[in-house]
């Protein structure tokens, strides 16, 4: 007979998730699951642990309807048993939220977040992390469903809370200064970005060194404010400074790498240096279609930006058959059933923390 040992399988499990090895992490918490529902019931604290853990391997898979499946699950479970503010129960709502968003489900994410913050609050006070955690996840939702004021209103509250908590130089203050920096670009506030955005790179350099990924990225999106404003020169030094630091970090075919370029191509086609922007761009187009497809909207978004070069140019010619080969490769993919919607510039990154039950 077989015998069945529910903590190491489960402890296997959460080795194989730590190492990203969904297949093998899903297989063994599959199992643990069942087992579970067999031995301690579908209600037990454990099992519903358990189903909690194989959401998130779900998440991780991209297999969201499975996941929102087994979380609404275990958050309707939770309020029957434990009641509706419990912080398990506020874990589980969290988890379930976070799968909302990646589906684009915001109104359902909306309506759970704003009912977290509300539980939070009441039980935990308007300081502790969690609250502030919750604050920062509805302000995402709000930016997600173009509600700009009410995510700027949570996010000045988050970061004057945390500048007070935690201190001006704390990652966790310096994040929520970039998410309203990011709030304040999509509001066109193009000077209260800038302000805040050199904040974030004077804070981290000292924190994280010049070279540290965080670092890059917020210069990134300092030259795109730049941009905005029409402050080519500075965006420029911005671009170059971060393109080179990740080709010498990541390599000449990273994609952050080539998304750097690809924006240093932008601005120097928008000061009239077309050769410049020339150069990148075709390099940027050719890695990308050895790199990942000559039809990846990637790659396509490249060759439209060279052709617009080439139109620019005079170059007509170069120009129309660039044109006509992404309108055909469109075409073949809308009716393959491709979702396309893609654009060459820096990626805001927002550091949320999302309750996980492990």
């Amino acid at each position: 007979m077989n015998t069945y040992y529910d903590d190491i399988y489960n402890n296997f499990a959460y080795i194989f998730h730590l190492n990203g090895n969904w297949t093998e992490a899903e297989k063994l918490q599959v199992e643990v699951l069942w087992k579970r529902q067999q031995l301690l019931g579908p209600v037990h604290p454990h099992t519903l642990t358990s189903m909690a853990n194989l959401a998130l391997t779900y998440r991780n898979q991209g297999k969201w309807t499975e996941a929102e499946k087994l979380q609404v699950e275990v958050m309707e479970k939770r309020q029957q048993l434990l009641s509706p503010a419990h912080l398990d129960t506020i874990a589980s709502m969290g988890n379930l939220t976070s799968t909302y968003m990646k589906q684009g489900k915001l109104n359902e994410a909306e309506k759970l977040q704003v009912e977290v913050l509300e539980t939070t609050y009441q039980l935990l006070g308007i300081d502790h992390p969690d609250t502030l955690t919750s604050m920062v996840n509805l302000a995402s939702t709000y930016m997600n469903q173009g509600k700009l004021s009410e995510a700027e209103i949570l996010q000045v509250e988050v970061m004057e809370k945390r500048q007070q908590l935690l201190g001006p130089a704390h990652p966790h203050t310096l994040t929520s200064m970039a998410n309203l920096a990011a709030t304040y670009m999509k509001q066109g506030k193009m000077t209260e970005a800038e302000i805040l955005q050199i904040e974030v790179i004077k804070k981290i350099q000292q924190l994280l060194g010049s070279d540290h990924p965080h670092t890059l990225t917020s210069m990134a999106n300092l030259a795109s404010t730049y941009s905005k404003q029409g402050k080519w020169t500075e965006a420029e030094k911005l671009e170059v400074e971060v393109m080179e630091k990740r080709q010498q970090l990541l390599g000449p075919d990273h994609p952050h790498t080539l998304t750097s370029i690809a924006n240093l191509a932008a601005t120097y086609s928008n000061q009239g240096k077309l050769t410049e922007a020339e150069k990148l761009e075709v390099e940027v187009m050719e890695k990308r279609q050895q790199l990942l497809h000559s039809a990846h909207p990637d790659t396509l978004t490249s060759m439209e930006h060279l052709a617009s070069t080439y139109m620019n140019q005079g170059k007509l010619t170069e120009a129309k058959k660039l044109q006509v080969e992404v309108m055909e490769k469109r075409h073949d993919l809308d009716n393959e059933g491709w979702f396309l919607d893609v654009c060459a510039c820096p990626i805001f990154y927002s550091f949320q923390l999302i309750f996980v039950t492990l």
